[in-house]
């Protein structure tokens, strides 16, 4: 509930002015308002007390357990990043020489593609000359043989099985020796044909002119280059791998005439993640933070919910002001069991009448009352402490558990940071180098392909965890005290409980005295009444008790007993009256099966009769009363 401070003003001045008037009206008013300061000493106050407790032990262990958790998760995060960091940077470095080696071949492209034209443009000369028909055409020869021959090389391309390059080119090889041979014959030929007509010319005189210029009639004589024709046939000058080297590279020219292009292709697979989810590890420490936020921010929530109820209990602590003053006022026997100065004055004022007395008590009515002026804790009061202590002790522990784990994880955490640093070096270092001589076409292709190979590198990475180690933080000594300090002051309030409900009494006998003489005047003669059924009272309680001391020990029980000194006097029976335990000068009951024990005095208080074994109608008691109306300590 948000509220303005004007609205926060109007509600302060309308409490102080409400205040002030019961103050000055009512005297209930004023003791109810002072009743709250023992009340905050009671269980009321330590409610009050408890949420400081909760709020100091969550800021406290809590916030740095908090904060040790915090630095483990960005820890664990930052040491998955940094393997994931690390494993990408050493994967680009040994990757790096094969992509430099790419990007080279990339970047050579059109030089390669330059390099390819020109050996092209060179292989032509080569391929005109083996696909040229010059030197053999058939229409130039005289024979018939060359006729037949030049006409077998026209009907081969179209034949079902066409020849070979080799068989080919050696057939073009013999019809040009042919055409070479059959070309001789003709010149020589065509020689002795001219030089006959010359030799004519010359000599005019007949039959003389033919019989000097008949040699020149022998035009057989040049069928000896023939044999040339058979040698070229017999030894023809082409190797016999010409034609397979000139078809593997007429297709190597051809492949080097397309475009030249090359590209990377990088494929990334997202692998599947647990219980098929395809999440990153980002992702994943994201949520994890974003979780430990959530239960933080519900933990603050509830925290915060807590305390604004137990700041509430200042309502419980006014109500229990006036509830005892009501009670006060009300029942004559609450809170009454108190031994007040009044009480001395009326018991002192008896004894000088003669009249019987209370004081000194008994010991067994010393348990059921309480000495206002005693700086102790007493039997009655002793109690209520214990049981509020008790119920310190959840808290307490809660504390002590939280202080324990919180130490623990920092020992944990802090070894780990010591001992957990990692040094990451990567070092990589390669050297190809090859080596292509010769200014041949070849030789400056392979230069600009096998050359790309040619690349050295040398890297190193080093890095480390430090900045992925966690930073635990421990809690100081002023941090234990603060947390400690709510829960020692509960404890005191536990002890000092007791001191501060017997200033309850003073304060509401201050305002109402005459309701306070009412009360202790009921309370002597309460007692006076009790004291003289004291036997009868106590006689359910003396029996039972009798009966647990005559019950056979355990045997265990015995053994300690005597062979345990130490153990002997918490072993040792006890009064069955007052519990006290039994000493030399203890009363044992000499009746056979009885033996009750009583102390000096309390067999003083018995008349020297045994409650135990003695019949309830020989018990005196001149007011026996079985009422259950006692005082009782009022909480």
């Amino acid at each position: 509930m948000n509220l303005y401070e004007d609205q926060k003003m109007v509600m302060l001045y309308s409490l102080v002015g409400l205040g002030a008037m019961g103050w000055g009206t009512s005297p209930h008013i004023r003791c109810a308002s002072l009743l709250i300061v023992p009340k905050m000493l009671g269980k009321e106050g330590r409610l009050f007390l408890m949420g400081y407790a909760l709020a100091a032990i969550y800021q406290g262990p809590v916030a740095n357990l908090r904060y040790n958790f915090n630095e483990v998760i960005a820890s664990l995060g930052c040491t998955v990043e940094l393997q994931i960091n690390n494993t990408r940077a050493a994967w680009r470095t040994s990757t790096a020489p094969l992509r430099a080696v790419f990007n080279d071949l990339l970047a050579s492209r059109d030089s390669l593609k330059a390099e390819g034209l020109n050996i092209s443009s060179s292989f032509e000369d080569l391929d005109a000359q083996v696909k040229s028909e010059a030197g053999f055409n058939p229409e130039d020869a005289t024979d018939s043989e060359e006729t037949a021959q030049g006409a077998e090389i026209h009907q081969v391309p179209f034949s079902r099985h066409p020849l070979s390059t080799q068989k080919m080119f050696e057939l073009k090889t013999k019809l040009r020796c042919s055409y070479v041979v059959n070309k001789a014959m003709v010149s020589c030929q065509r020689w002795f044909n001219r030089k006959h007509e010359e030799c004519m010319h010359s000599i005019w005189v007949p039959l003389l002119n033919h019989l000097l210029c008949l040699p020149m009639k022998f035009k057989f004589l040049c069928g000896i280059t023939k044999v040339m024709e058979i040698w070229c046939r017999n030894r023809i000058p082409v190797e016999g791998n010409f034609g397979q080297t000139y078809d593997s590279l007429n297709q190597s020219v051809h492949s080097l005439t397309g475009e030249f292009s090359a590209s990377i292709n990088l494929k990334q697979e997202e692998q599947a993640g647990l219980m098929g989810l395809n999440t990153s590890w980002e992702h994943v420490s994201t949520e994890m933070r974003n979780y430990v936020r959530t239960q933080e921010a519900q933990l603050e929530w509830t925290l915060g919910l807590l305390q604004v109820l137990l700041s509430c209990t200042f309502l419980l602590v006014m109500r229990g002001s006036f509830s005892y003053m009501d009670n006060y006022n009300q029942d004559i026997r609450f809170d009454n069991i108190y031994i007040s100065t009044y009480f001395c004055q009326i018991d002192e004022r008896r004894k000088k009448l003669g009249k019987p007395t209370l004081l000194p008590l008994r010991k067994a009515e010393k348990k059921t009352v309480i000495f206002p002026h005693k700086p102790m804790i007493q039997a009655s009061e002793m109690k209520n402490v214990i049981r509020e202590m008790l119920e310190s002790v959840p808290i307490l522990l809660l504390l002590v558990v939280l202080c324990g784990l919180d130490w623990a994880l920092f020992s944990i955490f802090d070894t780990i940071r010591h001992h957990s640093f990692l040094q990451y070096s990567f070092r990589s270092s390669h050297k190809l180098e090859v080596k292509v001589e010769g200014n041949s076409m070849l030789a400056r292709l392979l230069r600009k392909t096998i050359g790309a190979l040619n690349t050295s590198s040398e890297t190193v990475v080093e890095s480390n965890n430090m900045p992925c180690l966690p930073q635990p933080k421990s809690m100081d000594g002023k941090a234990y005290l603060e947390a400690m300090l709510p829960i020692g002051l509960l404890v005191c309030l536990c002890l000092l409980q007791a001191f501060g409900y017997r200033l309850r009494r003073v304060i509401a006998a201050f305002y109402f005295p005459k309701r306070e003489k009412k009360r202790i005047l009921f309370f002597y003669n309460e007692l006076l009444r009790k004291r003289a059924a004291f036997t009868k009272l106590r006689r359910a309680a003396i029996m039972r008790r009798a009966q647990q001391q005559r019950a056979p020990r355990h045997h265990l029980v015995d053994i300690l007993h005597r062979r345990c000194p130490l153990l002997r006097r918490c072993l040792r029976r006890r009064c069955v009256v007052c519990s006290a335990p039994e000493t030399p000068e203890s009363y044992v009951c000499p009746t056979p099966g009885c033996e009750a024990v009583y102390c000096q005095s309390c067999w003083v208080d018995m008349r020297h009769r045994c409650p135990a074994c003695t019949p309830r109608e020989e018990l005196s008691s001149s007011a026996f009363s079985d009422s259950n109306d006692d005082a009782t300590y009022a909480e």
